[in-house]
Formats: structure tokens, C-alpha cells, sequence
């Protein structure tokens, strides 16, 4: 199968020149990955503050959770989004964050699938190229070329991908919050290799901590852009409100409407074209209705209950979602 719409080598280990070519802010199609190993992951919850352990067996966890993923594909699959589910192969290392598969890799318009160096080591486990690539050909997907950015890890340096980047496509820009996960040398190489630039800037929250993620405070939308600014440290705070409120309706959330994932949405386009903005029901009941009201411009909202995977993972439906926007064969 994966010779049929695979085209060179997509094993291909060296970056090559700048060549994406721009394409819409909305995806039509994403992957999603089932949480068949989902727990709380002590990896990681060294810096993501959005982690909380509950004290319930793994088994009722993962039932939860597993749940929870299936009716984000029943009403993804009901509002017409092309829903490709990546059922991975497992592996001696326990993946438990495999339902954020938005964290390893990204798509390209002209068929090129990049992968990048994730921070954890039970995350790096989850990067399974060939078998991403077979399931994006199975359904119609061509990926023209594999390039990686993993060789960053043997030097400690990371950027996850579009957890780490939120892109304005439109204009071709990257913001991206600095943190552990977000290498600020790394970015520029990834913004110069797709042809982009990057609006790097430093974030603080109460406990002193950076952001651990861009996606948790920022959402981009072709009109639109949610924004926690207030982590972010001055002078930049205000360029970066300024940069976005060029092109679009800037809606602040609070640092408390992040921390219930106000900030994790991800619009996506429909198979009739219209604007779908997926949220989950925490993030929903803690927007105020003038914040509401205003999303409501922009397209129809689609909340959806992962509680389970938001307090253990530290993630929401943003995370669980990467787009999608290689050409079909």
C-alpha cells in the first residue's frame, strides 16, 4: 500500500531547502491516536503544572479516557471532519501520552511529513513514522517525503511541534512560547526550512514556571485569536498582541480560562466547508458569553467532555487532534 502513494525516499534523514508551500488556516482532516496506555505520565508532568494525578486504578483511567476519545471521533465524524485514527503498534516502551499525537509530527501541503524531538523519552517512543505513513496512505493521503529534526535530541534541544508553535498560515508566521519543549535555535531553523518567521517570546506563570506549551494559551484561527497575554513577559507582551490584532479579533483569556483550557481549541473546516471551533466542555462553561458570542462569529462550536484527559494528561481536544494537510492521491 505504501508504495502506491508513497513518492522517494520518506526515510529521508537530512533537512533539504525551504519549499512549503502556503496552504489554508483550517484543516479538513486530522489523526487521532486512542489512549489504550493512558495514564498520568511522570515524565512530563515535571513542567506541565496542567497535570493532575487522580487517585483511581489505571484501568478505570484508561476506560474513562478511552471513552472520552471516542466521542471526540463520533462528533468529529458527525459534523463532517475527516477523522484518520492512528492505531498504533505497540511497543516495550509505555506511551501514555500517545493521545497528543499533535506533539511529533506535522503535515505539509505539497505531501512532506516532518518529525521533530520531543523532551520526554516515553514520548519520543511515540514517534512510529512507517506506521503513520502507512495509515495516512491507506486513507487517501500521499506523503511525498519524511524529514526529521530528531538529531536536536542527542543535544537536548526540543520543539513539539505544533504544541510548542501555534502558525498563522495566512501570513506566515510562528508564535511560539520558549520553554523546555520550545528550543528557540530549533524554532528558527524550522521557521527558515518552511519558509516562515518566528515570534519567539518568554511566558511566567504564578508558580514562576514558563508555559510548558504555546497551544495551552494561544488558538489561531483564520479571523480570530484567543490569547492569554497576561503570561506573557513585557516588552513582547505587547508586540505580540499588536502582531496578531493586525489581521484578526485578538479575545483575551484569563490565566484561570487557561487553566481550563480556554486556549486548547483548534478550528477546524467541514465537508461543506464550513468553520468548526472544537473545545472542550471545561473550556466551554468557563468562557463568559461576550467571549462566546464572539467565537460564534468564526464558526460552530463543538464542545466536547475529556475531562479524564485533561486533568491526567495535562492536554485537551487541541492536543489530541494533529491537522492534517497533505493532498489526497
Amino acid at each position: 500500500m505504501m508504495k502506491s502513494c508513497v513518492v522517494g525516499d520518506v526515510m529521508k534523514k537530512q533537512l533539504i531547502e525551504t519549499f512549503y508551500p502556503r496552504h489554508r488556516q483550517h484543516a479538513n482532516t486530522v489523526v487521532v491516536v486512542p489512549p489504550k496506555e493512558f495514564q498520568f505520565n511522570e515524565q512530563t508532568a515535571v513542567d506541565n503544572e496542567f497535570q493532575t494525578p487522580l487517585s483511581m486504578p489505571t484501568e478505570t483511567i484508561q476506560q474513562r479516557a478511552m471513552a472520552e476519545y471516542e466521542a471526540l471521533v463520533t462528533h468529529l465524524h458527525q459534523s463532517g471532519v475527516t477523522v484518520i485514527e492512528f492505531d498504533y503498534p505497540l511497543s516495550s516502551m509505555p506511551t501514555p501520552d500517545a493521545v497528543f499525537p499533535n506533539n511529533w509530527f506535522n503535515t505539509l501541503a505539497d505531501g512532506g511529513l516532518i518529525t521533530f524531538p520531543m523532551a520526554s523519552h516515553n514520548r519520543q517512543a511515540e514517534v512510529r513514522v512507517e506506521a503513520l505513513v502507512e495509515v495516512l496512505c491507506q486513507a487517501g493521503r500521499a506523503v511525498s517525503r519524511v524529514e526529521t529534526f530528531s538529531q536536536y535530541i542527542a543535544t537536548q534541544r526540543y520543539l513539539e511541534s505544533t504544541g510548542a508553535m501555534v502558525m498563522d498560515h495566512d501570513l506566515g508566521l510562528i508564535y511560539a512560547a520558549l520553554s523546555q519543549r520550545c528550543d528557540e535555535d530549533v524554532l528558527k531553523e524550522y521557521a527558515r526550512h518552511i519558509g516562515y518567521e518566528a515570534v519567539a517570546f518568554a511566558t511566567c506563570l504564578p508558580s514562576g514556571k514558563s508555559v510548558y506549551h504555546t497551544n495551552v494559551m494561544m488558538a489561531m484561527g483564520e479571523k480570530f485569536c484567543l490569547l492569554c497575554d497576561e503570561v506573557i513577559a513585557e516588552p513582547m507582551r505587547s508586540h505580540v498582541v499588536q502582531r496578531i490584532a493586525k489581521s484578526k479579533q485578538v479575545i483575551p483569556i484569563t490565566i484561570e480560562q487557561m487553566n481550563h483550557f480556554c486556549g486548547n481549541v483548534l478550528p477546524l473546516t467541514t465537508a461543506t466547508g464550513e468553520t468548526l471551533i472544537v473545545l472542550s466542555q471545561s473550556a466551554y462553561q468557563a468562557f463568559q458569553p461576550q467571549q462566546l458570542s464572539a467565537l460564534q462569529q468564526y464558526g460552530t462550536l463543538l464542545p466536547i467532555d475529556v475531562t479524564t484527559i485533561e486533568q491526567i494528561g495535562g492536554g485537551s481536544v487541541r492536543c489530541m487532534m494533529a491537522e492534517i494537510f497533505l493532498p489526497s492521491v
